[in-house]
């Protein structure tokens, strides 16, 4: 198994909690995408959206109109 760096993944503004999120998110899609599909794969959904995240096909998109109270 190989080690990715989470600094290497993030872009300097979002947080680990944001990636954590999005990585989640994302392995849900592709876990649903090959179930419809019903493609069998040996590797696990989450390690395809980490790789996803890592190699930047997929990347966090932060909400621009925050409001503060």
């Amino acid at each position: 198994m190989q080690k990715i760096s989470v600094e290497n993944m993030l872009s300097g503004k979002e947080s680990r909690y944001a990636l954590v999120i999005g990585v989640a998110k994302r392995a849900r899609q592709i876990s649903e995408r090959l179930s419809a599909h019903r493609v069998v794969t040996e590797e696990k959904p989450v390690l395809l959206a980490i790789e996803d995240f890592k190699n930047h096909r997929v990347n966090l998109v932060a909400p621009d109109n925050i409001e503060e109270e």
